[in-house]
């Protein structure tokens, strides 16, 4: 008797003809020709020198020993699986992990959304995150392979793949005490009080170019950092903020909220490098992302 010469298919296919109590059955349950399913039984039991399989004119039963060896087998094909599991946790399957760089605003309110869902699935998935101001340091930690994929505004088409999520607007906010009462802002707004903005960003001069085409041209009191520093400062009364609407929240209460007299969007999504050898885990947070991306990000209330 030489074990070693046993096969797992042979073990397949008596575990098999155990369940299906028949050749034919058992063959298309593998996708195999009735004849090898014959010879792989043959050849096992010749290799161990007893009769497994009981043949006759109404179907194939297990010997005694065939079931007691079949438990065996299927045991074997058991551990079998759980080594392929612990291989694809090794992939990032059920495991491994996203490196993400992400703005702020993205940060704060959309990846959460996607972490959860992800973690729905994946639970052993580990997401990091950093933050970054501005494009062109996510998109250099991108091509450095410092990350895997950008959760910001959309990177360039030409060099990264993208997945977009919405379209998020330039808005207004007003302090607690502004006089205004009308939802939509006039150019004679702008002009009266001070206009709170960001520095960074590319946004920012597409802002900064609607501004130049008021008449007269308007020019920012505040260039700050950070969006939540405008926020901060529309609150204590010292302007009009001027941002985009995700990058505001969340909005204090005593803020409103008023539409510009000019439209301003900015595309957010996810960007990651092309041709770039995603791990299985990046591919399953990608997946979370196609599934999300009809789904509405911001807080309503």
């Amino acid at each position: 008797m030489n074990l070693g010469k046993i096969k797992l298919s042979q073990l397949r296919a008596l575990v098999e003809i155990a369940t299906t109590q028949n050749f034919s059955e058992a063959a298309l349950e593998l996708n195999l020709s009735q004849s090898t399913i014959s010879h792989s039984i043959a050849t096992l039991e010749s290799e161990l020198g007893v009769i497994l399989v009981s043949r006759g004119r109404h179907g194939a039963t297990l010997t005694p020993l065939g079931e007691t060896i079949c438990t065996k087998a299927q045991q074997m094909l058991n551990q079998l699986d759980d080594i392929g599991q612990l291989a694809s946790q090794a992939r990032g399957v059920d495991g491994g992990q996203v490196r993400v760089v992400a703005f702020r605003s993205m940060a704060s309110n959309v990846l959460p959304s996607m972490i959860a869902k992800l973690h729905t699935t994946y639970p052993n998935i580990q997401v990091t995150i950093v933050e970054m101001h501005e494009l062109r340091d996510l998109q250099q930690a991108l091509m450095e392979g410092k990350a895997d994929i950008a959760v910001a505004e959309l990177l360039p088409a030409a060099d990264f793949d993208r997945l977009l999520l919405f379209q998020d607007p330039c808005i207004g906010l007003l302090p607690p005490d502004c006089p205004i009462t009308t939802a939509d802002l006039g150019w004679e707004h702008l002009h009266t009080y001070p206009l709170i903005t960001s520095v960074h960003g590319s946004c920012t001069l597409q802002l900064n170019r609607a501004l130049k085409q008021a008449v007269p041209p308007i020019d920012a009191t505040y260039r700050v950092s950070t969006d939540t520093t405008i926020v901060g400062m529309v609150t204590q009364g010292l302007g009009i903020g001027l941002l985009h609407q995700l990058s505001a929240y969340p909005i204090p209460k005593d803020v409103r909220v008023v539409q510009l007299p000019f439209q301003l969007f900015r595309d957010l999504g996810v960007s990651w490098p092309k041709d770039a050898l995603l791990s299985p885990a990046v591919y399953a947070f990608l997946d979370v992302v196609k599934t999300l991306q009809a789904e509405t990000y911001l807080a309503t209330g």
